[in-house]
């Protein structure tokens, strides 16, 4: 019972998540100073949730606490992304973790109820109801009649990554594309040093999971700089389907590789505000990364690099 009791809260482990994305993509470096109040204002929370994040933060070392000047970035988040992100997770969290890496090995059906999921995980109600909600709140989840959940379709079949290539085909060029398209330049700076970091890795410590968040991060970025809400939402409602575990396993390292250098590109031409070409460029890549075939790369690409910037 005191274990459990130890347990962080949901809402701090995500709070301290979020810091950590935040301090990324504004590029803070080691031994930054993170005010509580500035945090709290870039967070749209209060200052008491952030110091019990920052606690969390300061116990796996990746800030720091001095008495004189507060909490400090201990850490190069760039270099050593999978370690700063290394949190403690709630009770619930682990358990829709679990949840979702069955549902993904088939060893769960399309619908589930509560009381299976309490048997089958020895969970507790409260438990299972908060994974649930949480998972539904994802919109990974929707709420069936009765005591029952179904899982939302997900791009975990040749037929539904198709689809899910096919949607995000039609719509993220058109997110570069509608007018008033921003960057934000300090998140693109973030994930350029984490691409670099994470290219120059040998094969053998190639992080699948690091190459899923900077993915998911560098597709989220160009969802959220689009200034239509409407095609920004439904990227972004994509997106969470696409953060379950094991979707980027059967993809070989070459391939992600190759993503990587793909996306740099895609990156200069939107630090260098030539949209039509970063349109053009990531229609190339979701085309690529759809078939899986890495011999392709260049088919079609040469005669795009030469384009000049959208007219003003």
């Amino acid at each position: 019972m005191q274990a459990a009791a130890r347990r962080p809260r949901t809402n701090h482990l995500d709070l301290a998540q979020r810091i950590l994305d935040v301090a990324r993509q504004r590029g803070f470096e080691p031994g930054a100073r993170l005010p509580e109040q500035q945090i709290a204002s870039l967070c749209n929370v209060s200052r008491t949730p952030v110091r019990a994040a920052l606690s969390l933060l300061a116990e796996r070392g990746v800030v720091r606490w001095e008495a004189d000047t507060g909490y400090h970035l201990a850490v190069d988040l760039a270099a050593q992304p999978a370690i700063a992100t290394e949190l403690p997770s709630a009770e619930e969290d682990e358990l829709a973790e679990a949840i979702l890496r069955d549902r993904s090995a088939r060893r769960l059906d399309q619908t589930v109820t509560a009381a299976a999921l309490m048997r089958r995980y020895n969970a507790e109600r409260k438990t299972v109801l908060k994974a649930l909600n949480k998972l539904t709140e994802e919109n990974l989840l929707d709420r069936a009649p009765g005591q029952s959940w179904l899982f939302r379709r997900t791009p975990d079949d040749p037929e539904a990554q198709g689809e899910s290539y096919e949607f995000r085909l039609v719509l993220e060029p058109v997110a570069i594309l509608t007018p008033g398209f921003r960057l934000d330049g300090a998140r693109a700076a973030a994930l350029r040093q984490g691409m670099d970091a994470l290219s120059a890795l040998p094969d053998a410590a190639f992080d699948t999971r690091e190459f899923q968040r900077l993915d998911i991060d560098f597709h989220g970025m160009i969802a959220e700089g689009c200034a239509n809400r409407f095609v920004a939402d439904a990227l972004a409602d994509h997106l969470r389907l696409r953060r379950l575990p094991g979707l980027y396993g059967g993809v070989n390292v070459f391939r992600l590789r190759q993503s990587l250098l793909e996306h740099l590109n895609i990156l200069d031409h939107l630090e260098s505000r030539q949209y039509e070409v970063a349109a053009d460029l990531l229609r190339i890549h979701l085309r690529l990364s759809r078939n899986q075939r890495p011999q392709a790369a260049s088919r079609g690409a040469p005669a795009l690099f030469g384009m000049i910037s959208r007219p003003e």
